[in-house]
């Protein structure tokens, strides 16, 4: 099924493409990284070559198994389709609808305010304002619904797709200065997961396309 080395599209910063970074390394996939650099060049993403890679001109877009696959969740799913080892999604129902909503919660409800796009169309003088309200408004959301879902990570003791979601979002947080002592459970499971391997070397910290002033 798979032709050759799966390609990641990917940039260092991007808290959507960490995300696919995680999986990637959690089952152990090796993959090849090309760098699409979203502030040079006017936003490499608007290319000509990328934008016939991924219509919406956005990071990741993963080529893999002879297909091409843009947004993190997706990708994510389709990993866990093909490569079930280990399971990012419960076995049980409700478990996976919770998994489900922390990672939509995320990915749809957070992320996409406080995203490079939208902070351009609000003002450089509005844009950590603005950021710091979407990410408070949405984290005083989840800091609630983990409360009752929440084990060691997200929702029982077991990794899954939500803490993929989580972690990256934690880091947009402190880049925006976010007071995050309010988030004790938010806290507590981004502590244990930025200790596991996969998060560590899937870090922006740690990736090809890191500037030097950025590594770790």
């Amino acid at each position: 099924m798979q032709v050759g080395k799966p390609i990641l599209y990917s940039y260092f910063r991007s808290s959507c493409s960490w995300r696919v970074r995680i999986a990637l390394a959690l089952k152990n996939i090796d993959y090849e990284t090309v760098a699409v650099n979203l502030t040079k060049d006017g936003g490499q993403q608007f290319s000509e070559g990328f934008q016939a890679l991924n219509p919406m001109k956005q990071v990741p877009a993963l080529k893999i198994d002879g297909i091409t696959i843009g947004q993190s969740l997706a990708i994510i799913e389709y990993l866990e389709e093909t490569r079930p080892t280990p399971r990012l999604l419960p076995r049980d129902p409700k478990k996976r609808a919770q998994v489900r909503m922390v990672s939509d919660l995320i990915a749809s409800g957070i992320q996409p305010l406080q995203n490079l796009s939208v902070l351009k169309q609000v003002g450089q003088e509005n844009q950590l304002t603005w950021a710091q309200q979407a990410i408070t408004s949405g984290f005083n959301a989840l800091e609630q619904i983990l409360q009752s879902t929440a084990g060691r990570y997200c929702v029982g003791d077991e990794v899954s797709m939500a803490d993929l979601c989580l972690a990256p979002q934690v880091a947009n947080a402190d880049r925006f200065k976010v007071d995050l002592t309010p988030y004790p459970t938010i806290s507590r499971i981004n502590k244990s997961l930025l200790a596991l391997e996969a998060f560590h070397v899937s870090h922006p910290c740690r990736q090809p396309d890191t500037p030097p002033e950025l590594r770790a």
